[in-house]
């Protein structure tokens, strides 16, 4: 009797592997034609992907206690660098900040595409907003990150001999920083901020990164233009697409967004594709681990932040975080990779490219070729930016 029902338990089992395993074949992204401008840059660069780890430690700079952890004097970063094994630079450099109760590896679909073109990333798990934070992860740490961003800046330029993973030299004048969730807040005060900015930012992309506190004086009080491309998705239950996304091309100066129709939060992150493509739309799981998370955390969201100066101010008429009861329908996250990724390259190219073709090009792909190639893809940027 036991046997029969291991062996029933087994064939069950089975039956639900090859579902699975159908159901994943029958229902694969559709890519656009290889005729298409965007197919192109969804392939792979000229460059084979190294990465190698380090644990880099700023003694300038403290941890703050958080819940039963007593804080420490200095801030220790895990970090990965991922580079071009067969290229000598010189490099692009990005920096990828990662979301809340996340990791550095969150978006590695982003990170190693940008690198097979050319570029050295960074990325780190942030002292007290990671997913294995001492004392749990506290979302109020974010104010610390943009030190963290240039510590990480510093640290990349300053490596040499046998700790320099690569064989060439890290451009100083092309410096761009992204990041998903929590870290494209994070972006934004470590681009505009008028204390923690870090000057030698040159671009900057935010994806799904809260962004309705963040008002007009925010943006131009720095009097910089630096070229900010927003990436966000309108079925985005965690982070409200339009307080927070469809504002970005009227407040930032030199800014644009690129939206993803059907996009929601988790389909930016790595792992969504392919485990959540059969999901209606996995941002309530998203919702369920941010809020109890954030609701451990003592005292108000950013109080360090908000500030009538600072032009960061508390937007009452703005939906607060998995306000909607019945979500919206996600698309493809296949798809949305597919978008993002095009994004990602394609914005950073068209400021850091090393020819003024390449520039031009990655320009016009971004501004009209990724919305014909895709249906799911709108762009929108800044009065400055449709000359």
């Amino acid at each position: 009797m036991i046997k029969k029902i291991g062996f029933g338990v087994l064939a069950l089992i089975i039956l639900l592997v090859i579902f699975v395993f159908i159901s994943l074949l029958f229902t694969r992204p559709q890519l656009p034609s290889k005729t298409s401008n965007s197919y192109a840059w969804l392939q792979p660069g000229p460059y084979t992907v190294g990465q190698t780890d380090f644990v880099f430690v700023d003694n300038s700079r403290s941890t703050n206690a958080n819940r039963d952890f007593p804080g420490a004097p200095e801030r220790t970063l895990p970090t990965t660098i991922w580079f071009p094994e067969d290229f000598e630079g010189p490099y692009p450099l990005i920096i990828h900040s990662h979301g809340f109760i996340s990791s550095r590896n969150e978006v590695v679909y982003l990170l190693e595409q940008l690198v097979s073109y050319g570029y050295v990333v960074v990325a780190a798990d942030f002292p007290l907003t990671s997913g294995g934070a001492p004392g749990g992860p506290n979302i109020n740490d974010v104010s610390s990150q943009p030190g963290d961003v240039s510590f990480l800046i510093d640290s990349a330029l300053a490596l040499a001999g046998t700790d320099k993973p690569f064989s060439g030299e890290i451009d100083p004048d092309r410096i761009g920083i992204m990041g998903v969730s929590l870290g494209g807040f994070s972006t934004s005060l470590t681009t505009y901020h008028p204390r923690l900015r870090e000057p030698r930012v040159k671009a900057a992309i935010s994806i799904a990164g809260p962004s309705a506190n963040l008002t007009k004086r925010f943006y131009a009080q720095s009097q910089v233009e630096i070229p900010f491309l927003m990436i966000a998705g309108t079925s985005d239950r965690l982070i409200d697409y339009g307080s927070n996304a469809a504002v970005i091309p009227e407040r930032v100066p030199n800014g644009a967004l690129l939206t993803v129709e059907g996009g929601n939060h988790i389909g930016f992150v790595g792992i969504s594709e392919p485990a959540f493509r059969l999901v209606y739309n996995a941002d309530s799981l998203a919702c369920w681990s941010v809020q109890s998370n954030v609701d451990q955390a003592e005292g108000e969201l950013f109080p360090d932040l908000f500030s009538e100066k600072d032009g960061i101010v508390l937007d009452v008429n703005a939906p607060q975080r998995c306000q909607q009861v019945s979500p919206p329908e996600a698309g493809h996250p296949g798809r949305q990779h597919m978008i993002t990724q095009i994004g990602v390259l394609s914005f950073f190219e068209s400021v850091f490219a090393a020819t003024d073709r390449r520039r031009v090009e990655a320009k016009e792909l971004l501004r009209t070729h990724l919305a014909r190639d895709f249906v799911e893809a709108q762009f929108r940027a800044a009065a400055i930016l449709s000359n």
